[in-house]
């Protein structure tokens, strides 16, 4: 699985960004798909995850500005990012995974495919 990250750039706080990431393979259906975020000096973090079912987790830092969805028909998650902040500053990157289950959903160790990160940057 090749995963390819696009939508990031330099937004005002407050502003929206729409992250996507197209994946290639027949079996999109079935992967868990998500997002992390690594900002300059700090540690990878969960950010958001969507199952193959449609289920979706969020990180707190995100809850109520960010959402997740899927096209399986096009091969593409999403990330919607509103009311965004200057922390949310970092570099996103989409992961995928077949076998997963619900407790290693926010552990970055668990997913085998990862893209190559889309920079955001949130202007104060």
């Amino acid at each position: 699985v090749q995963l390819q990250a696009s939508g990031g750039g330099l937004v005002q706080a407050g502003g929206s960004l729409r992250l996507s990431c197209v994946a290639s393979g027949r079996t999109f259906s079935m992967y868990t798909m998500g997002w992390f975020r690594q900002a300059p000096g700090k540690e990878r973090e969960f950010v958001a995850a969507i199952r193959w079912n449609g289920n979706t987790m969020y990180a707190d830092s995100g809850k109520g500005r960010f959402t997740i969805s899927r096209d399986n028909a096009k091969n593409t998650v999403y990330l919607q990012m509103n009311s965004l902040k200057s922390e949310d500053t970092a570099v996103y990157y989409c992961v995928a995974d077949r076998s997963i289950i619900s407790s290693e959903v926010r552990a970055g160790s668990s997913y085998d495919y990862w893209g190559q990160g889309t920079l955001v940057t949130v202007s104060s």
